[in-house]
């Protein structure tokens, strides 16, 4: 749980013991659990010297362990507050105290502030893999933070998203379930969908005003019998076929309109 001794720390303690001897005797649970001391009594035998002994006679020997090596060891306040965290995360202490209770009995357990406290439960809630560096003080805890911050942010993000695809575009939300796609990339290809979709309405609009109104405008006018092949466009000649066409375009255009009931 706790990281080990700098070879700085190690050297002091050393020197300590070697110097005073041991000034704090090593203590263990009722049950012979070490709960205070691993790193005197390692000291200790590799200096040849007999370590004193005690037991733990209080009633939360967990609780004592955690205290009393957050209280000695040089912690910053962010490495304490994970330490106490993931300590009380991994035993059945308080489990039966609301979370606001819990986190207040654990600062007056430790003498943590319940601000660090709460910082160092949000990242082991939603960036459980930056513990272990805020830990051993590769990532201090207001950067562990930071990154947990966004993280959930982006996963509701995520969220929201998928839950419009299931609705808008139900083949890109389940290419998100089976993993081909994140919901952001899914959802960026529904925009680009939604984008294209507006382009081509765009054209397909302009179009129709353009040819359909011209046509119209025809009508009655006998321009139909002033038609010379000799000055058509080329390639754009106007045939039995091609009027035939024209017709049946405008009689799906007129059930189009008629369906959306558009003037």
């Amino acid at each position: 749980m706790f990281p080990p001794l700098t070879n700085e720390e190690l050297h002091k303690l050393t020197e300590s013991i070697k110097t005073h001897g041991l000034r704090h005797p090593i203590v263990f649970g009722p049950d012979g659990v070490l709960l205070d001391g691993r790193n005197r009594l390692a000291v200790c035998k590799a200096l040849g010297i007999e370590p004193r002994f005690t037991t733990y006679e209080g009633a939360d020997p967990d609780g004592y362990a955690l205290a009393i090596n957050i209280r000695q060891r040089n912690l910053t306040t962010g490495q304490a507050a994970v330490i106490a965290t993931k300590a009380q995360a991994s035993t059945e202490t308080n489990e039966h105290l609301a979370p606001e209770a819990a986190m207040q009995s654990l600062s007056e357990k430790t003498g943590i502030s319940t601000g660090r406290l709460e910082l160092a439960d949000f990242v082991m809630r939603h960036e459980p893999n930056l513990v272990d560096p805020v830990i051993t003080r590769a990532v201090s805890l207001d950067e562990a933070h930071e990154i947990a911050l966004a993280n959930k942010v982006r996963a509701q993000a995520s969220q929201q998203h998928l839950a419009r695809l299931r609705v808008e575009a139900p083949d890109l939300a389940d290419r998100v379930i089976t993993g081909e796609l994140t919901a952001i990339q899914a959802w960026n290809k529904h925009r680009e969908r939604i984008k294209e979709d507006v382009r081509q309405r765009r054209v397909a609009t302009y179009l129709l005003c353009d040819v359909v109104t011209a046509l119209a405008q025809t009508r009655g006018s006998r321009t139909f019998a002033k038609y010379d092949p000799q000055y058509q466009a080329p390639g754009r000649s106007v045939t039995r076929e091609t009027i035939a066409n024209a017709m049946t375009a405008l009689t799906e255009m007129d059930a189009i309109w008629r369906e959306r009931n558009l003037p």
